[in-house]
């Protein structure tokens, strides 16, 4: 399989890529930075194809994706797994941090599903495969555009479950918890049920491969948050009102 992940050369995605690569599919990946790729994973995997993308540059992500096709001849699987958190969590709201999660985490999908459609709509076949959040499915205090910006992934997949399965193209959408990579280390708060990035790999695959729609885990954070997405909102509001 041929296969393109942003957001490949750290956390999830690059434990995504080389999970891939060892099954014997062919990976290209792209990130703001690549030098954070090391020179040890470079050189194990030499067929590895890498590009330095900010994924809200529609202009340089389509050059990226389609050089990656003309090496490979098709495109399979994009993951559209870019993204940024705000970290450390505040009471009053960092607007210009806000636009940044927008952007990538949103419109960066919006960008990398637009490239790979055009693709796969024209091949007849395809996989387009967001990473959101199960924080898409509340409102996390002190974390309102995380949350937004995840909802807006989610919603975005479910619509397109809907539609792109007569062009031959299934969608997924993959919503974690906790997972133990660079991104999370930044967090001040507490992180339950936190999963390696390499098992959180081996689970996303697994579904992409059994064409989930949906796709939420660990097991027990998936309980959790379908209780706090279902409950009365102003329940919701009061007991996260009084944790906070």
């Amino acid at each position: 399989m041929n296969i393109f992940i942003t957001g490949g050369t750290t956390g999830i995605g690059l434990e995504l890529a080389i999970q891939y690569l060892d099954l014997g599919s062919i990976v290209g990946i792209c990130g703001r930075d690549t030098t954070k790729l090391s020179a040890e994973i470079k050189e194990k995997y030499p067929g590895l194809y890498c590009y330095q993308v900010d994924v809200r540059s529609r202009d340089n992500l389509s050059k990226a994706i389609n050089e990656f096709i003309e090496h490979t001849g098709s495109l399979d699987i994009v993951y559209a797994n870019a993204g940024i958190s705000l970290g450390k969590k505040t009471d009053l709201p960092n607007f210009d941090l806000a636009r940044d999660i927008f952007e990538i985490n949103t419109i960066g999908v919006l960008n990398t599903f637009e490239v790979a459609l055009d693709k796969m709509i024209k091949q007849k076949s395809g996989h387009l495969v967001a990473v959101a959040s199960v924080a898409g499915f509340i409102g996390l205090p002190g974390a309102f555009a995380y949350s937004a910006s995840k909802a807006a992934v989610l919603k975005v997949c479910e619509s397109f479950s809907l539609t792109l399965p007569k062009y031959g193209i299934h969608t997924t959408a993959i919503a974690p918890g906790f997972i133990d990579t660079p991104l999370t280390q930044k967090n001040n708060h507490p992180m339950p049920f936190i999963m390696d990035a390499s098992t959180a790999a081996t689970k996303i695959i697994n579904a992409v491969q059994a064409k989930k729609t949906l796709y939420l885990f660990p097991f027990s954070m998936k309980i959790l948050i379908i209780i706090l997405d279902k409950m009365p909102r102003f329940l919701y509001r009061w007991i996260l009102y009084r944790r906070n």
